[in-house]
């Protein structure tokens, strides 16, 4: 997202949410909030009351029942602006997007080869574009053809362009996005109003969030305690006639409405809301409000180690000779088979070489035939004059210079463990049927993961560090970086028994990924993050997207999850506590002047039956703003045991949910006694 709506809340958001929190005063829309509707019903009876007195038996009564009336309908107002003030910043988010997805012209190709400019709201699946330096792409899709850099701000926020090329996974472009250099070929792959865009805009529009399953147990957790009270407050007019105490309808309604869970009601949606919003704002996609909640519940996390763990590049850190050659001839062999090896890797021998001082004539070797690497060959170089030159895996070049019947050197396999145990990746170097040695590849763990692990760990989260490495490799990186587990010269297959592995246990597992071939894999896991930068396939099968495509965030990604959970607990253990203290607020109060012996209930000391009932629906109205920021900036999480948050989150929100409301009751009350004395 761009960085302007990513800051703190504004003069106009706040104007924005105050004319929609009357709007949502429509029954038809509170009605989708059971608790408040109850709330908005009982304000509409109360207002009655004050319009025909004689009919409801109040004459003399207008002045308490304007004040319960007005105190209830801006605790309506309130619970309205929570969640207009959540919604309201998801529509901001949704309009910068939408600035971004704007009709352009697109380059078509013919079928005869020429090209159409045709308006970019008439290209289909399938449809091929050219999009040359400066143009807009103008539609989702993937590069056929060429090499671009591409400014993906306008969806990421990020300034920095991004490297998009034909075949393999970072060929994906996104529609809205602009080429800065050079020129391609996109086949677009959705149709207009399919486009990953569209997508983005409908999802952090909060309007259109559905409600994840434990929010709707949560619903109906809360309309359960609503039609419990509401039965017990109809049942206390027949006691409270038995007793000789005569009841007002106003009275009741103000009980009704501090006794249900009106605080957690009403910000409930907010919290909700807010969370997804937090997910995005961390420039982070999610497809669901169901993926932001089930990476709270996370127990296993699956992660690549190369990119993910490491950083990724391995690159030449030294040449070690092997039997009877010396270091030179390592450097020499080395320099030659990496001449045409346009990967990192084979970039950087020739920067360690020229480091060392070594020194080379390229053209010597020009008109030779260059051995690509391959997957089952899994090793590559050159031929010239006879001469075979090559580099790859240790196992290949062993096989490959037996087979010649050429001998080992007694020292490869020992050098070759040694490189392993000190997590590198070793390349055996040979020239026909004879190796020389060794190049020894370097990956650096990325710095800190080994607390960011300890971090998991305390939440109780398992991780588990999938590589392509050779288990001596993969042992010494797991055991730098502090992962649990690992899996060393893992397939795409691997990673779905992991999590299926994991998944029968009754544990929830999350994975990050970005190939074709990590598809099955996110869409298996029960939170997916894939890479912006990566194929439709990964984006499609997963249920989190991310827009800077750092696979490191799946760490920040559950800790939001856990805080939206946790606020949510949170508020709600608050919510439930409150009522505590407002049940000695008014039920003493509705029964004491007939029945004296009530008044040892009324521990606060509030002066007055009337002055208790508003201050107690004063009390129950205004918490509810000043729980606005918490529910929308989320309760800090501190990774620790189940247990101890348990025990945390009862200490401040239970016992401060009791304690805050005798304290703010009591002060209300002394003001209103002022007030009306006065």
């Amino acid at each position: 997202m761009n960085q302007s709506n990513k800051g703190s809340l504004n003069a106009t958001l706040i104007k924005t949410a105050i004319v929609d929190s009357f709007r949502k005063l429509n029954p038809l829309v509170m009605m989708k909030n059971p608790v408040m509707f109850v709330v908005e019903v009982g304000t509409i009876l109360v207002f009655l009351m004050m319009i025909l007195p004689s009919y409801f038996n109040a004459e003399g009564r207008f002045g308490y029942n304007l004040a319960v009336f007005c105190i209830l309908f801006f605790t309506i107002l309130f619970a309205n602006f929570a969640e207009a003030l959540a919604e309201g910043r998801g529509k901001a988010q949704a309009d910068s997007l939408k600035q971004a997805k704007k009709d352009t012209e697109a380059k078509k190709l013919q079928k005869n080869g020429t090209i159409k400019v045709v308006s970019s709201e008439t290209l289909r699946k399938g449809d091929i574009v050219l999009v040359e330096i400066g143009d807009l792409i103008p539609g989702d899709g993937e590069i056929i053809e060429g090499l671009a850099s591409i400014d993906e701000s306008a969806i990421t926020g990020e300034s920095a362009p991004v490297i998009k090329e034909a075949g393999g996974d970072f060929s994906s472009v996104t529609g809205g996005t602009k080429v800065v250099s050079d020129s391609i070929k996109v086949r677009i792959t959705a149709d207009p109003g399919e486009s990953f865009l569209d997508k983005m805009i409908s999802l952090v529009e909060g309007a259109k969030r559905q409600k994840t399953p434990n929010e709707i147990a949560l619903n109906i957790l809360l309309v359960t305690l609503t039609i419990i009270f509401l039965l017990v407050v109809v049942t206390l007019v027949p006691i409270a006639k038995y007793v000789g105490v005569n009841l007002e309808i106003s009275t009741l309604v103000a009980l009704l409405v501090c006794l249900i869970p009106t605080t957690i009601g009403a910000l409930l949606s907010a919290i909700g809301i807010a969370g997804m919003d937090r997910v995005t704002r961390f420039n982070v996609l999610a497809m669901s409000g169901k993926a932001v909640e089930a990476a709270g519940d996370i127990n296993t996390i699956i992660l690549d180690k190369t990119g993910t763990i490491t950083f990724g590049n391995r690159l030449a850190a030294q040449f070690v000779p092997a039997g009877d050659a010396s270091e030179n001839d390592v450097r020499e062999m080395a320099v030659i088979t990496s001449l045409y090896d346009e990967t990192p890797e084979g970039r950087s021998v020739l920067e360690l070489a020229k480091k060392q001082g070594g020194q080379w004539d390229a053209t010597h070797y020009e008109g030779c035939e260059i051995i690509p690497f391959t997957a089952e060959e899994r090793m590559s170089g050159l031929d010239l004059n006879g001469v075979s030159w090559r580099k790859g895996a240790v196992d290949s070049i062993r096989q490959y210079v037996t087979k010649l019947g050429g001998k080992v050197p007694h020292d490869l396999q020992e050098k070759s463990d040694e490189i392993s145990k000190k997590g590198g990746t070793p390349l055996a170097v040979a020239i026909d049927d004879r190796i020389v040695g060794l190049i020894y590849l370097k990956d650096t763990v990325k710095p800190g993961m080994r607390e960011r692990f300890d971090e998991l760990r305390k939440m109780g989260i398992k991780t588990i560090m999938c590589t392509g490495d050779n288990p001596l490799t993969a042992a010494t990186i797991a055991k730098e970086a502090g992962v649990d587990e690992f899996i060393a010269e893992s397939k795409p297959e691997d990673k779905i028994r992991v999590i299926r592995e994991e998944q029968e246990k009754g544990k929830l597992v999350a994975m990050t990924g970005d190939g074709t071939n990590d598809a099955p894999a996110l869409a298996q896991a029960d939170v997916g993050l894939a890479m912006n930068s990566g194929t439709i396939a990964a984006k499609e099968a997963a249920n989190m997207v991310d827009l800077d495509s750092d696979p490191t965030k799946i760490i920040e990604v559950v800790a939001i999850g856990k805080q939206l959970l946790m606020t949510r607990g949170s508020l709600t253990t608050f919510s439930i506590a409150n009522d505590i203290a407002k049940y000695f607020a008014i039920i003493p109060a509705m029964f004491m002047v007939a029945i004296p012996q009530m008044q040892v209930l009324n521990i606060m000391g509030l002066h007055s039956p009337t002055t208790a009932i508003l201050s107690a629906l004063i009390f129950n109205a205004i918490i509810i703003p000043l729980l606005i920021p918490l529910a929308m900036k989320g309760v800090k999480y501190v990774p620790m045991s189940a247990n101890k948050l348990l025990s945390r989150n009862i200490l401040i929100y239970g016992l401060g949910g009791v304690i805050v409301p005798f304290v703010g009751i009591k002060i209300i009350d002394l003001l209103v006694t002022l007030f009306t004395v006065s």
